[in-house]
């Protein structure tokens, strides 16, 4: 797994970038058009990704050991006032917001990333940890807004370059639910090269594949980028590349394993 912070903070500009590159020609109705994400507009995937900046500026100071953490009371008036505004505003707004959190990113420096610290959920995230929580919702959610107008949209090869160890260590145990039959899968992804042992149990598990003596009752061959799209809920019929090798019942497993968010 990448742990130069900087290639985590580049890896975010260009997803950024590419954010820009694809709401700045939308039309007023396509900004009010549905998004991947059920229920919501794609205004409504900005406004997210907006209020999740400011949210992130916020909570900076702490993770830098500056300030006290930021009082999670404080969300609320983020989130209403990014609720108040026009779909129109939404996406706007939504890009300055973005675009001045990844260059307060930049702007850290190597003392600084190196002083990072923040507890989350259990955890206590890094820079790469702080930085790649927001990657992987940037670069999924970008998607969710480039497949409304294409869908045979894929996440960007270098977040998924780096995402895809999120998968084991971080998605599946967290996102994947338990089925009421367990089983084990032989996951091989490619584009990069991984291969793991999905355990569908209590505790769900990914390890790396231990060997043919593991017992897979299935096997699945996927492109690294369909296989992070699996752990956020995001490999409907509809959207699985051919790459994708796999048994359509032993699919709909895994995807009812991984319904998203």
């Amino acid at each position: 797994m990448e742990r130069d912070p900087h290639a985590w903070i580049a890896t975010l500009r260009n997803s950024h970038e590419r954010l820009v590159s694809l709401v700045a020609p939308l039309t007023p109705e396509q900004l009010r058009g549905p998004s991947y994400c059920t229920g919501w507009t794609v205004a409504h995937v900005l406004s997210h990704l907006g209020s999740g900046a400011e949210i992130a500026l916020m909570m900076l100071p702490s993770a830098l050991g500056q300030a006290e953490p930021a009082d999670r009371a404080a969300f609320q008036p983020v989130w209403d006032a990014w609720n108040a505004k026009s779909p129109d505003e939404q996406a706007a707004d939504a890009l300055a917001a973005d675009g001045k959190h990844v260059s307060a990113l930049e702007q850290l420096s190597d003392d600084e990333l190196a002083a990072v610290s923040l507890p989350f959920i259990g955890m206590n995230l890094d820079a790469v940890g702080l930085v790649g929580l927001r990657l992987g919702e940037h670069a999924l959610h970008t998607w969710d807004v480039a497949v409304s107008g294409d869908p045979a949209a894929t996440v960007s090869p270098d977040a998924v370059s780096l995402l895809i160890d999120n998968v084991p260590r971080f998605l599946a145990p967290r996102l994947g639910r338990v089925p009421d039959v367990p089983f084990r899968a032989h996951i091989r992804s490619t584009g990069p090269d991984r291969d793991y042992l999905l355990i569908a149990a209590d505790p769900v598990r990914m390890p790396d594949w231990p060997g043919d003596g593991a017992g897979a009752d299935f096997e699945v061959t996927m492109p690294s980028e369909a296989l992070l799209r699996l752990a956020y809920g995001r490999l409907d019929p509809a959207h699985t590349p051919a790459g994708v090798e796999a048994g359509e019942a032993d699919l709909d497993r895994l995807r009812r394993m991984f319904p998203g968010f």
